[in-house]
């Protein structure tokens, strides 16, 4: 992270730093979704455009944090996904990252686990331990809805490639993607209805709606790549990534709050923290589906621009009204590359062209306008920052990730 959460480690060329102490030290950066700047002076840092800084005290916090998910939340992924039919199950097991294609072990990577740990950090945060320990299967469930989002993800967007080795469904067809990501959307609800728990009711209804958003958001952003791309709205774009992305994180942090036995009021900044995150989160990653590093994506350079998606940083360039936005627009227009990966050089034209549309400016500066209204939120549900530390970490490591 770029600094420790405690403010003892500064560094100035950062976008935005979360406070130890309530709101007292969040920038307040241009907030709504007017055209961005044109031009590209002074970049605000970022992928591509800073230094990893995951060594230092904060980023150490996340890492721990996100490490204690996993070692509580994998073997109860392990459990539900045994009890899935043979077939299903080795589909799922290579999604996770566990399983070779042939069915061999493997130890892969099953992805950051950011999810989880909200729904155990927002326990944490209004409950303690105990609540913590009681959200295992709550985070469990929104772990395996992701997965879930990303199977069905990567067939309609054609990926090829996820935690830097083939898709599920290159390997083993578009039908048993398909159909592993079914069933871990049922697991995820079954696992919260055989929960014994009082909040497991609540939970599981919040889980089904967030589900529901969340095809809403999918269905509008397949909906945006059939349209001219000078005919996007950011504000449209805007609602889809809240709806994709901020859906998510929001129901992660208040299953944790009904774990914990909040209050509806609670219950309600805790899903409004996690949206903003996950708008700042989603922000970054449109940052990163551009100037991101394959070494560390595991896709390749540009793989969004190849492929045409209208992200925030692209929406943002092409109604910037600037010259490099009439550039983009007609790179835009062009199909893309059929059977074989889009020319090097037109990715690189369409990637200058975002950046000096100001896209890549206004994507950070709302990256860091969003953490500003996480924190609000979430300081107003749990004044005491050392008891939200989880949640901090967690939010300020998902806007200076690099990969």
């Amino acid at each position: 992270m770029a600094e420790s959460m405690t403010g003892t480690t500064q560094r100035t060329a950062a976008p935005h730093s979360l406070p130890r102490t309530r709101r007292t030290a969040a920038p307040a950066p241009a907030s709504g979704t007017g055209a961005p700047p044109a031009g590209t002076p002074g970049r605000p840092p970022g992928p591509g455009g800073e230094q990893s800084a995951s060594g230092d005290g904060g980023g150490r916090e996340a890492e721990q944090v996100l490490r204690q998910a996993r070692a509580v939340v994998d073997p109860e992924l392990r459990a539900a996904l045994g009890t899935l039919p043979g077939p299903v199950r080795r589909t799922a097991l290579y999604h996770f990252g566990w399983e070779e294609a042939d069915g061999t072990p493997a130890a892969g990577n099953a992805g950051k686990a950011i999810r989880p740990a909200l729904v155990l950090a927002a326990a944490d945060a209004l409950g303690g331990a105990r609540a913590r320990t009681g959200a295992v299967r709550a985070a469990a469930a929104v772990e395996l809805v992701h997965n879930f989002t990303l199977l069905h993800d990567d067939v309609m967007d054609r990926d090829t490639t996820r935690r830097h080795r083939p898709t599920a469904w290159t390997v083993f067809g578009e039908n048993a993607a398909i159909l592993a990501g079914d069933a871990l959307q049922a697991l995820a609800l079954r696992l919260l209805a055989e929960d014994p728990r009082p909040a497991s009711a609540a939970a599981a209804a919040r889980l089904a709606d967030c589900v529901v958003e969340l095809c809403a958001g999918q269905q509008a952003d397949t909906a945006l790549e059939r349209r001219d791309p000078t005919g996007v709205a950011l504000d449209e774009v805007l609602a889809m990534a809240e709806a994709k992305t901020g859906a998510l994180l929001g129901c992660a942090c208040a299953l944790g709050a009904l774990c914990a036995g909040a209050s509806a009021d609670q219950v309600a900044a805790l899903d409004a923290f996690g949206r903003q995150a996950g708008l700042a989160f989603q922000l970054i990653d449109d940052v990163i589906g551009i100037w991101g590093d394959p070494g560390r994506t595991g896709k390749p350079a540009g793989a969004d621009l190849a492929a045409r998606k209208k992200s925030l940083p692209v929406v943002a360039a092409l109604t910037s009204g600037t010259p490099a936005a009439a550039d983009l627009a007609e790179l835009y227009a062009a199909p893309p590359a059929a059977g074989r990966a889009e020319d090097p050089d037109t990715v690189a034209r369409m990637a200058l062209a975002v950046e000096r549309a100001g896209g890549r400016d206004w994507a950070q500066t709302q990256a860091a306008d969003r953490m500003a209204r996480a924190v609000d939120a979430l300081a107003g549900a749990v004044p005491d920052a050392d008891a939200a530390g989880g949640l901090l970490a967690l939010a300020e490591f998902v806007t200076r990730r690099t990969g």
